[in-house]
């Protein structure tokens, strides 16, 4: 199988974006995978330091790992948000393709310096990492910050060049979780542009980019629900960011948490004969897949890129 670099490569010629969908069951493994199988696309299953301890690390690798046999598509296994060394170290020992270690909240030297660490450890492993200089605001597994602080470009340079990381994730104006914007959602592409000015042709990763369909809040909240103003990015701003820039990866989780929990909250209102988590989480799982699906077409622009 072809490497991420690979892919991230083809993804800045080509103007499309893999997508980073995060799973915490076996059911939106399935829908992501099966939605790339089925449009051919290259797509990377993230894991939380969360999901990663809930599912246990060793039925994760085992289940991507049938994933990858079963279904055709490109697909990569990547820990998303690392916050350690030895959480890195566990995820690339055990089979892991790519780790995210996010030492955005340390001062700069002190992140640069925990990045080359898992670097070092990394690559000669042959695994891919992604660090992460400035921070986005919001909250979701775990991760909270107040307010947004944008990364500084000629940090970028530096930080890239002293760790040898191989993509890092920019704070541009994206955020954390279903309440990203109170107002117009905005990015800050002119401080992307001089990241890549700085990095030309260098794999840049946004997190924090779930649209949060509103036709799927206005659904949960009818059934019980509780998510009054959520709201995310706006699409199109996703799709210049892939078309016009160097960003090769776009991170979604709540996206997905929507699409699942809508289908529970509509299934337990309408049906509450419905005992068999058979049904239940299998229909959770189709809603997800059509979330994938419209992502991978619409947004990423990734569709017959395998």
């Amino acid at each position: 199988m072809k490497d991420l670099m690979f892919y991230y490569q083809k993804a800045i010629k080509k103007g499309f974006a893999l997508g980073a969908f995060n799973f915490s069951n076996l059911e939106i493994i399935k829908a992501i995978s099966s939605s790339a199988d089925e449009l051919k696309s290259p797509v990377i299953l993230a894991v939380s330091e969360t999901a990663f301890w809930n599912m246990g690390c060793e039925f994760i690798v085992s289940i991507v790992n049938t994933a990858k046999h079963v279904y055709r598509a490109p697909i990569f296994l990547h820990l998303d948000h690392g916050k350690s060394f030895d959480i890195c170290k566990k995820a690339i020992d055990s089979g892991f393709d790519s780790v995210m270690i996010d030492g955005s909240s340390l001062p700069f030297e002190e992140n640069i310096k925990l990045t080359k660490k898992v670097c070092d450890y990394a690559h000669k492993k042959g695994v891919f990492v992604e660090g992460e200089l400035g921070q986005i605001k919001g909250i979701e597994d775990g991760l909270s910050n107040e307010e947004n602080h944008f990364t500084d470009p000629l940090k970028a340079k530096i930080f890239v060049e002293k760790t040898k990381v191989d993509s890092l994730a920019v704070a541009i104006g994206t955020s954390h979780g279903a309440y990203k914007y109170k107002g117009k959602s905005e990015l800050r592409f002119d401080i992307l542009s001089e990241i890549e000015k700085a990095l030309p042709s260098f794999p840049l990763v946004l997190h924090g980019a779930s649209s949060v369909n509103q036709k799927m809040v206005e659904s949960i909240n009818k059934f019980g629900g509780n998510i009054v103003g959520a709201k995310g990015v706006d699409e199109e701003l996703l799709r210049k960011a892939i078309k016009k820039h160097n960003v090769i990866k776009i991170n979604m989780d709540t996206d997905l948490r929507i699409a699942f929990t809508e289908s529970l909250r509509k299934t337990f209102a309408t049906s509450p004969d419905v005992i068999d988590p058979k049904q239940y989480i299998k229909d959770a799982g189709e809603n997800v897949k059509k979330v994938v699906d419209y992502k991978i077409k619409n947004v990423l622009n990734s569709v017959n890129q395998k």
